[in-house]
């Protein structure tokens, strides 16, 4: 995996890109880099070009000065794809990736081939983050930063209780990445995915591309009803849930979220037609 750098309307994307075939993009959640995505890197990179997305503002990329919309990070992603040569692509995403991925099949359906959408909604936020998620950034923003006592709500938020006890590497990940979030620069993200997110439900009604919904069963972010929601308003989506995992699925429990993409991305285009 190499990195390469691509000038978008939000700014300067780190990617890591490895491997030939079709695309497969893969975007995080809030708080999250690409590093995300390592182990579905490591599984698919000799049969997929892997590109793995450091999402605006964050890791790699550069700093985030304003909110945005969600048709804009559907634009990244269209930029991604002209930077780097490709065509259509399989979008992957997590939380706020699966709903980025849910635009850009709406919104660019000639750049689509299928979607997977994790850990995600299609819904308005609610009462609950619409207070909690605020008020978490400008307590961090008053600190200085996303340490300490308040890695812990981000820990609780994005994992369940099998990874809080049985996934020490994964609870150590989560906790460095929070540490190491630009609080600047993270809120305008925080404030656009969460609180001020839009009702994408019938939008996501146009969706043509074959869609695979992944929900997590201890995922309290967004609670398996929730996701469902968002696989109901998808033509023909299919719909998957994780015993065992929360709100990261990809690295709490990367053997069954690589089944599920192989089945999905892969096993269709063997079968006879």
């Amino acid at each position: 995996m190499e990195d390469q750098y691509v000038e978008t309307v939000l700014g300067r994307i780190r990617l890591r890109v490895g491997g030939d075939g079709p695309a497969m993009v893969c975007w995080p959640s809030l708080l999250m880099d690409g590093t995300l995505w390592d182990a579905q890197a490591e599984y698919f990179v000799d049969r997929f070009r892997v590109v793995l997305v450091d999402p605006p503002g964050h890791g790699g990329s550069s700093p985030l000065t304003r909110g945005f919309s969600f048709t804009e990070c559907a634009q990244v992603v269209v930029q991604i794809l002209d930077a780097l040569g490709i065509d259509r692509a399989h979008l992957v995403g997590n939380s706020w990736g699966g709903m980025i991925g849910g635009t850009f099949a709406a919104l660019h359906p000639d750049r689509v081939d299928r979607a997977v959408l994790m850990n995600a909604t299609a819904s308005p936020a609610g009462l609950r983050h619409k207070v909690e998620y605020p008020l978490l950034v400008a307590t961090a923003r008053l600190l200085g930063g996303m340490r300490g006592p308040l890695v812990g709500p981000v820990r609780d938020a994005f994992l369940g209780p099998t990874s809080k006890g049985e996934r020490p590497a994964v609870v150590a990940y989560v906790n460095e990445l929070a540490s190491r979030a630009d609080v600047a620069s993270v809120r305008h993200a925080v404030t656009s995915v969460v609180p001020r997110r839009p009702d994408q439900r019938e939008l996501f009604g146009s969706i043509a591309a074959p869609v695979l919904v992944v929900a997590g069963r201890e995922d309290a972010t967004f609670p398996v009803a929730e996701t469902k929601a968002m696989a109901d308003a998808i033509p023909g989506a299919r719909f998957a849930v994780l015993e065992k995992t929360a709100h990261l699925a990809a690295l709490e429990n990367p053997v069954e979220v690589n089944a599920l993409l192989e089945d999905f991305l892969v096993r269709p285009a063997r079968r006879p037609e």
